[in-house]
């Protein structure tokens, strides 16, 4: 069975929720890519970062990126998979929630994410097809 470790993006890294979202813009282009997981005090998953968050969350309200932290931006339950999980479960959990980026969890640690660009590596046409259609569905 093919898992979520077997199709995610290894060495994502957090952003600490007490980061500004200015330092969030500069790791982001220095990892180039386009979400953070956000971690508490304890390393514990509480959001993920887009680039999108900070601009339209942000910036186009006229708020301060280096005033502004990743916690703040943080909203709602984060989702996660487990490393173990089958991509049965991770298209599941992604298309239920709607969401494009997923972080993987093992041991109760961030060990990777999975995002289109790795769904789209892994998936037939098909499949692919019908994750996108769910996803970006309106509700």
């Amino acid at each position: 069975m093919t898992t979520a470790k077997d199709i995610m993006h290894p060495g994502a890294q957090w952003i600490p929720a007490h980061e500004t979202l200015d330092r969030a813009a500069q790791l982001m282009a220095r990892l180039n890519v386009g979400a953070l997981p956000i971690a508490d005090a304890q390393e514990r998953l509480c959001g993920i970062l887009t680039d999108r968050d900070i601009v339209i969350g942000c910036v186009a309200l006229g708020h301060d990126p280096a005033k502004v932290t990743a916690g703040e931006m943080a909203r709602g339950t984060p989702r996660w998979i487990a490393a173990g999980s089958g991509v049965g479960e991770v298209l599941q959990e992604m298309q239920e929630h709607q969401i494009r980026r997923l972080p993987v969890i093992e041991g109760k640690k961030l060990v990777g994410m999975i995002s289109e660009a790795d769904l789209a590596q892994h998936l037939s046409d098909e499949q692919l097809a019908g994750w996108m259609e769910k996803v970006y569905a309106r509700a």
